[in-house]
C-alpha cells in the first residue's frame, strides 16, 4: 500500500502533541500543521470532517536526499495525516519507499527506507503512549 494509517483512541490534538513529541526524538519538526477543514470553510465550502496535514521535515535527511537528487524535493516535507473518521482519531503518512520510486533513482530507496521506518516508529509509539 502506498501509506501507513493507525487508528487512535485520542483526540486529534492530543494525537498531535503527542506525535510532535515523538518526532523530535528523531530530529523530526513540525514545519507546518494544515487545517483542512478550516481552509475549507474559510472559502465558504460546507467542509465538516476535522483533517489536518502536517509538514514535517528532518533537515539532517532533507540535506541527504537533495544533495543526491534534487527531484526528491517535490517530495518534501514528508506529510503526515491526522483526522477523524467514525468516532476514531486516525494517523498516517505516504510511505515514502511508494514516492521514491516515482523518481526512478535506486540509489535512494534504502535512504527512503530507513525515513519511513524511523517516521512509523514515531506513529506507532504516539499510539502506544494512549494504551
Amino acid at each position: 500500500m502506498f501509506h501507513y494509517t493507525v487508528e487512535t483512541d485520542r483526540t486529534m490534538d492530543d494525537a498531535i502533541a503527542v506525535l510532535e513529541e515523538t518526532l523530535k526524538e528523531e530530529k523530526f519538526g513540525v514545519l507546518w500543521q494544515f487545517d483542512i477543514r478550516e481552509k475549507l470553510q474559510e472559502k465558504g465550502l460546507d467542509y465538516n470532517q476535522p483533517y489536518k496535514v502536517l509538514e514535517v521535515c528532518n533537515p539532517f535527511e532533507a540535506e541527504r536526499v537533495l544533495s543526491q537528487n534534487q527531484m526528491v524535493g517535490y517530495f518534501l516535507p514528508c506529510k503526515i495525516v491526522v483526522y477523524e473518521e467514525e468516532g476514531r482519531t486516525n494517523i498516517g503518512l505516504p510511505r515514502p519507499t511508494s514516492l521514491i520510486q516515482l523518481a526512478n533513482d535506486d540509489s535512494l530507496k534504502e535512504l527512503a527506507g530507513d525515513i519511513e521506518r524511523r517516521l512509523i516508529s514515531c506513529i506507532d509509539k504516539s499510539v502506544e503512549a494512549s494504551s
